[in-house]
């Protein structure tokens, strides 16, 4: 699985980085929403990890492009933020992303488990 990590956070983006590696992920990275809007057509991930508070295209901009551009039936999408409002949780949900993961619950067995079970999801309905 190839996963493209969108995270503003450079910490964060290597800790993970490290923590996939070690379950045979492979990972690209993006440090802002613009920059990963760019890497989605390059790189071809399998999901899509996606914090909402960044610089230049926050998450919430890169779900409304890639609605847009028809990317959300291709490539799921895992908010995985410090944003946990009911509000921000629905919003990304009617923008397009399959899933929701408050960073401040941090437990990554867990978020490994979803990111799989949302590339399955798509996959079963591909096939």
């Amino acid at each position: 699985m190839k996963i493209l990590l969108i995270e503003d956070d450079a910490f964060f983006r290597e800790f993970y980085a490290h923590k996939f590696a070690e379950k045979n992920v492979l990972v690209e990275q993006a440090a802002n929403g613009e920059e990963g809007l760019q890497k989605i057509t390059t790189v071809a991930p399998d999901v899509i990890l996606l914090d909402l508070v960044m610089p230049k295209k926050d998450g919430f901009d890169v779900l409304v492009e890639m609605g847009k551009l028809g990317l959300l039936n291709k490539i799921p999408v895992l908010v995985f933020s410090t944003l946990g409002q009911p509000d921000d949780i629905e919003r990304a949900r009617e923008l397009g992303a399959k899933g929701f993961v408050n960073k401040s619950f941090y437990d990554f067995e867990k978020l490994y488990a979803r990111l799989l079970e949302i590339s399955k999801k798509l996959d079963s309905s591909t096939l």
